[in-house]
């Protein structure tokens, strides 16, 4: 879908689903209380420190979540694809946000007023448990990567960004190369690992037919063995 061709209340129907139970008054309630912010490739969503004022919904383009570690190291936490909240649990919590977001390319997002949201939030018990069961799932997912970054070997890690990447964004029309574009540095981000580490590996990965590499564009050629190593770790 182009970005000029985005339909503007599209998101109350798209998000999980968990605006699904909501009366048609609520949904109105809603979108009269959304703000529509477009952002470049590159441009900040948010920053680490900022305070949250609303619920952030990715409508349109592709974003990352980081965190600065020691030494101004990034590492990215969480890739996002449309209709996907963010940036929520800073919300939920009360408190400022914890890591940064970052469009990878030309992205829109809209806003759904915290007030507005916690009103509707207090009298629909079906849209708080959607809501509770997303964090749910991501805090799982979280709880997963943790474990993956922390024990998988070089090759196992790298794999699993590559299967992650597959599985978040899918394949472009020729079924094999990934629907996303990223760095070197933005994938050993993802994995864990130094850059030098992530082009050698990458490497590996092609000269064995797993991959093929064209700048950028990496084109999964065997998806069971990428598998297969990440699940061997």
């Amino acid at each position: 879908m182009r970005h000029h061709e985005i339909d503007p209340s599209a998101y109350i129907e798209n998000v999980y689903g968990v605006f699904t139970h909501l009366s048609d008054e609520d949904k109105e309630e809603i979108k009269a209380h959304t703000t529509w912010h477009r952002f470049k490739k590159s441009e900040l969503i948010f920053k680490e420190g900022d305070k949250p004022t609303g619920l952030i919904v990715l409508v349109a383009g592709k974003v990352k979540l980081f965190k600065e570690g020691v030494g101004g190291r990034e590492q990215i936490i969480r890739m996002a694809k449309p209709y996907s909240m963010i940036g929520y649990r800073a919300l939920f919590a009360d408190e400022n946000y914890i890591s940064s977001v970052q469009a990878i390319e030309e992205s829109v997002i809209c806003v759904i007023d915290k007030v507005t949201l916690y009103k509707i939030m207090r009298s629909n018990i079906e849209l708080t448990l959607a809501l509770l069961k997303v964090v749910a799932s991501e805090l799982g997912f979280s709880n997963n990567r943790t474990v993956t970054l922390t024990q998988k070997h070089i090759r196992g890690r790298l794999a699993e960004s590559l299967v992650f990447l597959k599985q978040t964004y899918g394949f472009e029309d020729d079924g094999g190369t990934l629907k996303v574009y990223l760095s070197r540095e933005d994938l050993a981000s993802l994995s864990n690992m130094t850059t030098s580490n992530a082009i050698r590996t990458l490497s590996s990965f092609a000269a064995e037919d797993i991959i093929h590499l064209d700048g950028r564009r990496i084109k999964i050629l065997d998806l069971k063995k990428l598998e297969r190593i990440s699940d061997l770790g």
